[in-house]
């Protein structure tokens, strides 16, 4: 599965030229997305060596907040649900050094069940 295939989220479509342009001079030589999420105009994009979680903020959304997280420093993460009144999912990651959580609010519609399986994926490897 490529990819581009993989994109989930809100049954919104992706440009991957876009996603591409986005990673650009983050990515390693040799690094590939091998999964990613898009909520709203965020994403989660998973490499073989870690999970980077791109924030775009602002109007424009020119400005973009980059987290690196290598899997081999995750200690354990959550991903939660939504209810039936609760209608936003939550993901925390816990990172070895730190016990605040780095947490994420997923809006419904959000794989959150993809997202649980490839942090597992690349924890556990």
């Amino acid at each position: 599965m490529g990819i581009f295939d993989a994109l989930l989220g809100h049954g919104s479509t992706v440009d991957p030229s876009d996603l591409n342009k986005r990673l650009s001079g983050v990515l390693i030589d040799g690094e590939e997305p091998q999964l990613a999420f898009k909520v709203i105009r965020d994403f989660f994009v998973f490499t073989q060596h870690r999970v980077i979680l791109v924030d775009i903020q602002g109007i424009t959304g020119s400005k973009v907040d980059y987290t690196s997280i290598p899997y081999r420093a995750i200690t354990r993460f959550s991903v939660e649900t939504a209810g039936t009144f609760d209608l936003d999912s939550e993901l925390k990651i816990w990172v070895s050094g730190s016990s605040t959580p780095i947490g994420k609010t997923l809006k419904k519609g959000t794989d959150v069940r993809g997202i649980q399986r490839a942090l597992a994926t690349g924890v556990l490897r």
